[in-house]
């Protein structure tokens, strides 16, 4: 459930109509609900409540700091898989001890950072990161708390881009060299083998897969006691998906119950780390027609919005719904929802029945909430939009729109 309603013939966020925060922030826009939020995030953490857990929200989801403060503030904690990921959870007030760092390319300076942090654990992913890992605690007299990474080679039947646990993929370690991996860290000096992680994509819509991968990993910790390495945490990672158009995933509280059947008396605390499944549906954009046109084959609705705001249908070929913000009863039509970049794969929506829209006038894309913003770029010297959160009838911005002067003050002096 969302936040994003119809009322009276207009679209509210909460119990704002969107027109007004568009003629107040300005067009494009990202509005963001404050109740949508921490109805997720209470849904998922509280689907684990019979558990030992903990949920760390992904952070490259949506990183703005306002969103990560609240989440905070109602327990979660946080993934991260960047120095900058890091920086923002930790201007948000998120607690070290809940913060969680994965990613396949983490570096020496990315490291030294962390652990002067204290974050909760490493997530690594390869031999050599081990090493380094490593070498940095031991330099700055550290000793590490990491988890391995294994890939089961598990196929979560999602889009091939966002598939993370199979061999083909770039993340994690298969389980012979993990064993390996584990032997190397049980004798680092400056490394605490004290959990084990596993993450095998984003937007599944089953259950199946995410337990076939569990069962692997709880085969892999017996092999592990076998060592004689008792771990502390298991990470199971998130992926849970959402419904962007048809899609029916399962209920957060179906895929906890089916979990924690698994996983009684393991006696590891799990680590969760939900992203898509909190923010998803917590977010639309918002958008203005800006020119009407129509050729033999096409009708085009040409928005101030574009791919480098919400690059998801240009590459993924991602579906958001696209709806007016205030209907007009108009007959529907065939058309391509398109913005001003200088390529032929910036829509927002291609082929897709809608009722015809006028200049001026309003739309808004759905699912916004979850890789939209965070994913934006200044492609074509386009300022990102504003972000904008609501909380029951007001409203706060939490991102300025950018300037020209943002665009180039980075930028070395003429």
């Amino acid at each position: 459930m969302n936040h994003f309603q119809y009322r009276d013939g207009v679209l509210h966020a909460e119990e704002v109509p969107v027109r007004t925060l568009l003629e107040e922030y300005g067009s494009p826009l990202y509005i963001y609900s404050s109740a949508t939020f921490r109805r997720h995030f209470k849904a998922f953490d509280s689907a684990f409540e019979g558990l030992d857990h903990l949920t760390c929200y992904s952070v490259k989801a949506n990183s703005n700091v306002h969103i990560l403060k609240m989440l905070g503030e109602m327990g979660a904690g946080t993934d991260i898989v960047s120095g900058g990921e890091l920086h923002r959870a930790m201007a948000a007030g998120i607690k070290p001890e809940k913060i969680v760092y994965s990613g396949v390319a983490k570096t020496a300076l990315e490291i030294r950072q962390a652990l002067s942090a204290g974050i909760l654990m490493f997530n690594a992913e390869s031999l050599d990161e081990l090493r380094l890992i490593d070498s940095v605690a031991r330099d700055m007299g550290k000793v590490a708390p990491v988890a391995l990474r294994i890939n089961p080679d598990v196929d979560p039947q999602t889009h091939p881009y966002i598939s993370t646990g199979m061999k083909k993929n770039k993340f994690g370690l298969d389980m012979e060299t993990a064993l390996e991996g584990y032997r190397l860290a049980k004798d680092a000096e400056g490394l605490n083998p004290i959990g084990i992680d596993c993450h095998i994509g984003s937007q599944l819509t089953s259950i199946a897969p995410f337990l076939e991968a569990l069962d692997k990993v709880l085969a892999f910790v017996e092999r592990l006691k076998e060592m004689g390495l008792e771990l502390s945490y298991m990470d199971l990672g998130g992926g849970l998906g959402i419904t962007y158009d048809e899609e029916e995933p399962p209920h957060p509280k179906e895929f906890g119950q089916a979990l924690s059947e698994r996983l009684k008396g393991v006696g590891l605390k799990i680590i969760l780390e939900p992203g898509r499944v909190i923010a998803g549906n917590a977010g639309i954009l918002a958008f203005q027609v800006i020119y009407t046109k129509e050729s033999e084959i096409k009708k085009f609705l040409i928005v101030d919005a574009a791919m480098n705001d919400l690059v998801r249908p240009s590459l993924y070929g991602s579906y958001h719904r696209i709806a007016e913000v205030e209907p007009k009863g108009r007959p529907m039509e065939t058309v391509d929802v398109v913005g001003g970049i200088c390529e032929t794969t910036d829509f927002l929506a291609s082929d897709r029945d809608l009722p015809w829209a006028e200049q001026g006038e309003y739309l808004a894309a759905f699912s916004a909430g979850a890789y939209g913003f965070t994913m934006a770029s200044q492609y074509n010297s386009r300022p990102r939009p504003a972000e904008v959160l609501v909380d029951g009838d007001s409203s706060r911005l939490i991102r300025r729109r950018e300037t020209y002067q943002d665009l180039i003050a980075p930028e070395t002096n003429l």
